[in-house]
């Protein structure tokens, strides 16, 4: 009995000791994100928060950002794919704004060629418009563009991204020509900000995060959510629910470099895992108003797919690629 002690608790201080060393291995982790985009967007936002949690939640020893602006990420798509092969401590946020960019961009570099490693979070669209502005509400606006859609400019991510497709829908949906809006891309967020605050543009659309200080600051009018109706409040009051009939949800994720080896993408995975779960990454959802919408794996490989081709549908319908 007493050899039998011995032997039990040998045993359970190596498994203590391999436990401790595969939790200490994951805490060496050295990770890179790139956001192909510039500093401000959903895009910049999400990736210094994932740096946040990551660190905070120790999950990973070192986190770096970069920003990769331009053509709706099609530029830090190409370098992820051409210069970061192999490398299993890259990360690139993207998303659907993505998706419809790689169409209208007819880039040559596509998302089949990255590794899906995880959906992270999903978020309406916001429209807004100046404090000031004469525009008052979904209906004002939507009396607009059905006068003259050109008249009324669009602030918003880049072109063929789902702020642009928002944009299209609500032309459409208020009986206007969707394929003759003025829509004005920006490759960031805080580009788009001074713009629709300078009185540059009509009305501003984007997720609501991005605006959300500017709402409270009083420099901002929210005209409504991209949400379906029955999640409308005095705060956030939703498109649909005014009377327009758009509903559409943005999503984030990320992915890694095409070439990486099976245990790399499962190291990756496990490291996204975590932090999905951990309570500082929670933390940041709420604070930031992000819907969880967490998928990993084979799942969120297949929903990626998806979005490729319902997307490519949606642009070809309201005359934004070419069948």
């Amino acid at each position: 009995m007493r050899q039998l002690g011995k032997s039990f608790w040998r045993g359970a201080l190596a498994a203590v000791a391999v436990a401790g060393f595969v939790t200490s291995a994951a805490a060496q982790m050295e990770l890179k994100i790139m956001a192909p985009a510039a500093p401000g967007g959903g895009w910049d936002q999400t990736a210094r928060s994932m740096q946040q949690a990551l660190m905070q939640a120790g999950i990973a020893k070192g986190v770096q950002v970069t920003n990769v602006p331009g053509a709706g990420g099609s530029i830090g798509i190409a370098q992820l794919v051409n210069n970061s092969k192999g490398d299993g401590n890259q990360l690139m946020v993207m998303g659907y704004v993505m998706v419809g960019a790689l169409l209208t961009n007819k880039s040559p570099v596509t998302l089949d060629q990255t590794t899906p490693i995880a959906r992270l979070t999903a978020e309406y669209e916001a429209i807004v418009v100046p404090a000031d502005s004469p525009i008052k509400s979904v209906k004002d606006l939507a009396t607009a563009i059905k006068a003259d859609p050109a008249k009324v400019t669009w602030a918003g991510g880049s072109a063929g991204g789902v702020d642009h497709i928002a944009a299209a829908l609500f032309a459409k949906a208020a009986g206007a020509d969707p394929t003759k809006i003025n829509y004005i891309p920006f490759s960031g967020g805080g580009e788009a900000l001074a713009a629709i605050l300078g009185g540059k543009v009509t009305a501003g659309i984007s997720g609501y995060g991005e605006f959300e200080s500017q709402i409270k600051a009083g420099k901002l009018r929210l005209l409504g959510l991209s949400s379906p109706a029955d999640k409308a409040t005095a705060e956030q009051p939703s498109i649909k629910a005014e009377g327009v009939d758009l509903e559409i949800a943005n999503w984030r994720a990320v992915v890694a470099p095409p070439g990486i080896s099976a245990d790399q993408k499962k190291a990756l995975t496990e490291a996204m895992d975590k932090m999905a779960k951990s309570k500082e990454w929670q933390e940041i959802l709420k604070a930031k108003g992000w819907d969880d919408a967490y998928l990993s794996g084979d799942a969120f490989a297949k929903l990626l797919g998806e979005e490729v081709i319902r997307t490519k549908e949606v642009l070809t319908a309201v005359g934004l690629v070419k069948s």
